[in-house]
């Protein structure tokens, strides 16, 4: 079945593109799903610069459509409850610049989980134009490396994939029973 969907996409390449951008705004607004998986994918199959062109795409819809969503459900929890923490109220009251220069800033960092930063974006008082342009232009330069690592990773042989994906198992492993003997 993987093989006959493989061969069909490339005479279908707008459906392979919407699939893709489905699947990145699906990710999105889980929160919690990384998106390196599909950027390797459309690396993999439009080549670097259309795979990452496709994958900013694909990341900003999924952001702005998320941001929607999560301040439409903020909106309802805030107006039933008032927001009492000091950080929270804070974050609440940011707006116009200090709050496109946050999302910004937090988009660069490659260990910022995106979810979390398009929920602090929708608790804000940040418009989603403001939002959507900070978002974006902060997402380029992450997804440039991930894209980029894909890519090289991809041209190398057989043998170094293989030694990479086994020191990767080998380091969870690793730090999953550190982490069981320390009893954290």
């Amino acid at each position: 079945m993987e093989n006959v969907s493989l061969q069909w996409l490339p005479q279908n390449p707008v459906l392979a593109v919407l699939i893709s951008l489905s699947v990145n705004i699906l990710i999105a607004i889980s929160g919690i799903l990384p998106s390196a998986a599909v950027t390797a994918g459309n690396i993999v199959f439009f080549g670097f610069k259309t795979g990452l062109l496709i994958s900013i795409i694909g990341e900003a819809a999924g952001a702005i459509i998320t941001f929607i969503i999560y301040r439409k459900g903020l909106s309802i929890l805030i107006s039933q409850n008032q927001v009492k923490n000091r950080l929270l109220k804070r974050l609440k009251n940011t707006q116009r610049l200090e709050a496109v220069f946050l999302v910004l800033f937090l988009r660069v960092l490659p260990f910022v989980p995106s979810g979390a930063v398009t929920l602090a974006a929708a608790f804000s008082k940040m418009g989603l134009l403001s939002f959507s342009i900070a978002s974006t232009l902060g997402k380029i330069p992450s997804l440039f490396i991930e894209a980029y690592s894909v890519d090289r990773v991809l041209k190398l042989t057989i043998e170094w994939q293989i030694g990479i994906v086994i020191v990767l198992i080998a380091l969870v492993i690793g730090y999953k029973l550190w982490k069981k003997e320390s009893g954290n």
